[in-house]
């Protein structure tokens, strides 16, 4: 499907499920790499009462303005059970509600910032980065410098080929603030597109580690259920069973090692969503430990002794985030055609983590 730049009739959306995979976006690309669409639907609460769909929108889309959603509606591009509506229309109890909305034009300067990197291949079409907990991948929403955007723009300055600014290059997948791991980077327009087409294609080889509370009554599992923005708290996402919102998403796990109260395990991504392990982890009921957004930070498993509870809190305190790690990756090479194939240890807040883990339970 090809997405030209303008207001595009409601039977001509593009599905989202079409979009170039990246662990946190929704929006199609046009032919030069430029996102252009933000797609999202959501389905009021059996208790919702009426309300103006323009008044509705606004608490549950992020980063958007009234006047882009009104401006939306007279383009008929708000969809409320398959048919437009106007700003004016009041939702009611259960109503489904999509909006296609015209990303805004906006030019945003990255500033070079000499941020040390990990880099563990490079090449002149790509590179691939081992990033630690913390670091920020992109730029925005109260991270605009600090970020591995600004990093890889310093690194790459004397590259004249290679503008942070063009979408065209740069990030062909995310992994979130506080976990750690391996991300391919494009140099190259030529790169990007070869690479996010195989994420897209799912050819990809993506391998996490992840220390969970509690042990799988299965050694192996698949995950399936699709994920979406939770329509609660749209800082965290939700597994939708019945695929009554959301995109589809699988996560196949592996039981590593036990401790008693906690495993670690290995999960293999078939698909690459928005903080897809942790929401998958946390509906099986075993949330990844110390995840502050998916309830993994308090006590879940264990003892109600003093001295158990102390040992918990100084495992937060090894590991302050979420104990995950994106371990491996591979790949096919968009120029040479060669399988790439990378792996990276545990950093050390982790590896302190885990034995701290073993060391406990081998005692009891």
């Amino acid at each position: 499907m090809t997405y030209q730049e303008k207001t595009l009739p409601c039977n001509d959306w593009p599905d989202p499920e079409d979009d170039l995979e990246d662990d946190n976006g929704e929006n199609p690309l046009s032919e030069d790499g430029k996102l252009l669409y933000e797609h999202f639907r959501v389905i009021a609460d059996r208790s919702q009462t009426l309300l103006r769909i323009d008044k509705f929108l606004i608490d549950r889309l992020p980063n958007t303005s009234r006047n882009r959603i009104q401006s939306a509606a007279e383009a008929n591009c708000i969809l409320v059970n398959g048919k437009a509506v106007k700003s004016n229309y009041r939702v009611k109890p259960l109503d489904v509600i999509a909006i296609m909305m015209s990303r805004p034009r906006h030019e945003s300067e990255v500033v070079p910032e000499d941020i040390p990197l990990d880099i563990v291949y490079e090449d002149g079409e790509l590179l691939v980065v081992n990033k630690p907990a913390g670091l920020v991948v992109h730029p925005g929403h109260g991270n605009y410098q600090g970020t591995l955007v600004n990093g890889l723009a310093y690194y790459l300055k004397d590259d004249p080929q290679y503008d942070p600014k063009d979408p065209r290059v740069g990030l062909v997948h995310r992994i979130d603030k506080n976990t750690s791991g391996l991300l391919v980077i494009a140099k190259r327009p030529e790169a990007k597109t070869n690479l996010s087409l195989q994420f897209f294609n799912k050819t990809t080889q993506r391998r996490y580690v992840a220390l969970i509370w509690g042990i799988p009554k299965e050694a192996e599992g698949r995950i399936e259920g699709h994920i979406g923005r939770d329509p609660h708290d749209r800082m965290i996402m939700a597994v939708f069973p019945g695929g009554e919102q959301g995109k589809h998403a699988v996560t196949h796990y592996r039981v590593m090692e036990k401790f008693g109260y906690v495993s670690l395990v290995e999960c293999r991504l078939e698909t690459g969503r928005t903080h897809q392990i942790r929401a998958h982890m946390k509906h099986i009921g075993h949330p990844v430990f110390n995840d502050e957004r998916y309830g993994g930070n308090t006590i879940l498993k264990g003892l109600q002794s003093s001295a158990y509870k102390q040992f918990i809190h100084n495992c937060f305190d090894v590991c302050p985030r979420q104990a995950l790690h994106a371990k491996t990756l591979g790949f096919v090479h968009p120029d040479t055609g060669e399988e790439m194939f990378f792996d990276s240890g545990m950093p050390s807040d982790m590896q302190q983590l885990t034995e701290r883990w073993r060391k406990y339970y081998h005692a009891e």
